[in-house]
Parts: structure tokens; sequence; C-alpha cells
């Protein structure tokens, strides 16, 4: 009876916020759920039928529930996920309270994205039927913590699963450990491409240490940051050998979404579809918000690709850089949600990823922050006072068949999108 009092409450929360567009109502029916019964997840899964796919890491996760949702819809499947940035256990709580009837959970396939922190605090609620694994990378360490600690508690956590298929990231050894020693079903995912393999270390790289033995980690290659081929030369683990690693179509530019991409190929062909069907629902496939979407403004394109540390903003600067951005619009702040600490930006291989002759327009809270580095990376910039003035900045001198693009964190990337679309996300 409680958690059908718990539904009815959380659907008028969540239609009140979107009739007076204070946002689409993502945590605060699963705050106040999880407060009046806290085995509210657990109870709505364990009386349904639906299947549920975790997926976690540092960079990727709202792209790849993206292409998951996408391939499964498009093969008949319900299926409801957790919206972006409400990846805590409110947020899981809230999607199911939107996808449930007065009586039980309705859907095929719930995939939740967590953070760092909310997914072991989930796996001790929950047993799910699939795990994604794409990353671990140093991201708002006020928050996380280093790799080696939050590594740690994921293993501890994923050991007391019994019958979880594990898919998992074989090029970083944080999440191949994973699947180390483990009675649960693995599958690996990897990148096997020469003319993307590097022989020097990035200098924003995050894990160069064994998580078995705590040994320097020997790398044959690089693709990108700590991501690559590698062993461990004094206990013997090592980069797994079986690895899905080609697709026949790529919906999305750069290497760090062809992770992605791997990933939900590898749980879809997992859970049962063929090729054909999986490239047929990719090519329908739509950007999930601020992840290389793009926005008409003004009569003008605008693509967003979301930079919340130093290896996300890297690869944002090389896929613009390859896709000859003529200007860029980088937004920095520190609020809650990025993380308080920017010295991250520090880590940033501007000097080596752009060319010299790129317009750089900077906004945000710490747009001084940026400017500064900027400035000693040897780029002229344009510091603005608000995110709307940036925007029209970065437009007034753009032919109208080039792109602004605009490289923001977190939260810089929902104020933009309020001021491109006139509506908030959360």
């Amino acid at each position: 009876m409680i958690n059908i009092l718990i539904i009815l409450i959380g659907k008028l929360l969540s239609k009140f916020s979107k009739i007076f567009n204070l946002g689409n109502g993502s945590t605060w029916p699963g705050h106040i759920a999880l407060k009046l019964n806290p085995n509210f997840i657990s109870d709505s899964i364990r009386n349904s039928k639906t299947k549920v796919i975790l997926v976690v890491g540092t960079n990727g996760k709202t792209t790849t529930s993206k292409l998951l949702q996408t391939i499964l819809e498009h093969n008949q499947k319900k299926v409801f996920l957790n919206t972006s940035g409400a990846n805590l256990l409110n947020g899981a709580a809230s999607s199911i309270i939107l996808n449930s009837s007065f009586v039980k959970l309705d859907a095929d396939f719930a995939i939740f994205e967590l953070d760092e922190n909310a997914f072991p605090k989930f796996l001790e609620k929950v047993e799910p039927d699939y795990i994604v694994g794409l990353n671990l990378f140093r991201d708002q360490l006020d928050r996380y913590g280093e790799i080696d600690t939050i590594s740690k508690r994921w293993k501890k956590s994923v050991s007391k699963l019994i019958k979880t298929k594990l898919i998992l990231n074989a090029d970083d050894a944080q999440i191949a450990f994973l699947g180390k020693n483990t009675k649960l079903d693995s599958f690996y995912f990897g990148l096997n491409e020469k003319n993307l393999e590097k022989s020097t270390m990035q200098h924003a790289s995050d894990s160069i240490l064994c998580p078995n033995c705590g040994a320097a980690l020997n790398f044959k290659a690089y693709y990108f940051s700590h991501l690559g081929i590698w062993r461990c030369d004094k206990c013997g683990f090592k980069r797994p050998n079986k690895i899905f690693s080609e697709f026949t179509y790529l919906p999305l530019r750069g290497t760090y979404a062809k992770y992605d991409v791997l990933a939900a190929v590898l749980l879809a062909k997992i859970i049962g579809f063929n090729d054909s069907k999986i490239e047929s629902a990719l090519k329908k496939f739509q950007p999930a918000f601020g992840r290389q979407e793009v926005i008409n403004y003004n009569g003008k394109q605008v693509e967003l690709f979301l930079s919340k540390n130093p290896i996300s903003l890297n690869e944002s600067l090389s896929t613009a850089q390859g896709l000859k951005a003529k200007t860029l619009l980088i937004i920095l702040n520190d609020n809650i949600p990025d993380g308080l600490d920017v010295s991250w930006i520090w880590d940033v291989d501007f000097e080596q990823i752009l060319s010299k002759n790129i317009n750089i327009v900077v906004s945000g809270i710490r747009a001084y922050d940026m400017a500064i580095r900027l400035k000693y990376a040897g780029f002229y910039v344009h510091i603005t006072d608000t995110i709307e003035n940036a925007i029209d900045v970065g437009l007034k001198d753009l032919e109208n068949n080039e792109k602004l693009f605009i490289l923001p964190n977190y939260s810089a990337m929902l104020e933009v999108r309020k001021i491109l679309t006139g509506k908030k996300i959360l």
C-alpha cells in the first residue's frame, strides 16, 4: 500500500514540475519515495519482470544508456532509463515511479546510469541482470576520491553478486579488474585499431598501477589517457585476450565514443539481437543532450560537447579540431555538480591538440581561471560576463554553414541548453 501512495505522490509532483517548467521531476519524487520506504527500489524491481541494466563509469554513461535504449526500443522492447544527472539512488527511484502503473513496474528493461558512489549502494539493494563498466578517470576528487579507492569499493560490491553478467572495458585495467577471479559471466570490449595507437602517455593519464598488485603497468600502446594495451609484469594480470572490438556502423564521432558504441552493441548481442537489427537501430540514434547534440539557434548551428574533466575535455578538443572548428566556446563552472576544484584544467593538453588560429571564447563562473590557463598555452581568448553573451559572441563571425562548438562542464551545459531551447532539464 505504501508504494502505491509513493507512486501517486511522485507522479503528481513530476507533473507539477513540468507544468510550471521547473524541470522534469527526475529527482524529488525519488527522494520522497526513499524517505517513505528505503526499500522502494528493491521492492519495485522484485515485484516485476523488468530486467535491470546498470551503466557505470566516469565518462560515457548517458551516451551508452541512450544507445542501449535506442537498440532495445527499435526491437520492440519497452525500456526506461533515469535522466542523465539524476544518477543517484533518488534518480533511479524517480524513474521507477514515472514508469510504474499503480500496481507494478511496467517495462522489459530498466537502464540505470549511476555515479561512482551510488553504484555500490544500488548493489546493496538489487542484483542487476547486467553491469556495463566503461572507465574510471579522476573526476570530482572532493566527492569521489582517487581511482584506486573507487576501484576497490566496486570490486568488493561486485564480488557479492551471483547471477549478473559483466560487460567490461578491457582497455581500462581498473574496469577489467572487476572480472578477475569472479564466477560471473564476463564479456570484454575494447579497441584494436593501429591507427589510433599512441606510443607515449598523455599528460592526463590517471591509472598506471596494477589494480591487482599495485605495481606499475607496462603499456604496449595507448588509445587515450590510460586506456590501451597493458599488462602487469609483476603479477601477470593483463588485458583480456577475447575482446569485442569492431562493428559495422558507428553513429558518433571521436575515439571516446567508439567505446560507448562497442559497449552497447556487445550487450545487445548478449541479449540476443543480431548485427542487422542493431545496425538498423543505430542509424536512428539521436545523441543525448549535450553529447554531440546539435541545436539550431538564431539561424545557426551549435554543437555541444560535455567536457567535465581532463579526459573528456581533451577528447572534445580533439574531435572539434578534427572537424575543423573555427570557434570554440569553453564554459567552466564550479557548482556542486561540477566539483569545487577546477585545478584539473592544468592537466588538459590544449597546447598539443589545438591549432593556434582557432577562436576561443570563455565564460562561466571560473572563466578567468580558464582564460589564464589558455594564456599560458599561447592562445588569445575573449572573456564574456554571461553565457548568453558568450554564445552571441561565438556565433557573431560564423558563416551560415559553420558551427559553434560549445564545450561546457556539467552545470554549464544545463545553463547552455536552457538558453538554446528555453527548457530546463532537471
